[in-house]
């Protein structure tokens, strides 16, 4: 994977994120938009320039046979990458913040980062 599409899959995860947590997790609070949208951006090209510097890239990205579907471990470490990303920045960030709120965020920014990651690149 190369460095453009690895850029152009963070900064659409990042529009995701602050898709999905504006209007599905209806969050007004626009430092916490912006926390879960950064979360989306780096955590994905973290885990992909892993990948690529160990160059395993081609061992991760199988994708399940499942049309509907088409998950690959690659995929799956970016959602779990992106989730531990935004979980800690939120929670360094939001230190009084509910921990249901914090969790509710990291989990829907996770969820754009592996849904862009699965059906665009």
């Amino acid at each position: 994977m190369g460095t453009l599409q690895m850029t152009y899959g963070a900064v659409l995860s990042a529009i995701a994120a602050i898709l999905l947590i504006r209007f599905a997790a209806r969050e007004k609070d626009l430092p916490a938009v912006l926390r879960c949208a950064a979360s989306a951006l780096v955590m994905p090209v973290a885990w992909n320039s892993i990948l690529k510097i160990t160059g395993t890239t081609s061992d991760f990205s199988h994708d399940l046979p499942f049309r509907p579907f088409p998950i690959s471990w690659q995929d799956t470490g970016t959602g779990v990458f992106t989730l531990a990303g935004a979980a800690l920045l939120l929670g360094l960030t939001l230190p009084n913040s509910n921990p249901r709120r914090v969790a509710t965020l990291a989990a829907w920014t996770a969820l754009a980062a592996l849904l862009i990651d699965i059906y665009t690149y």
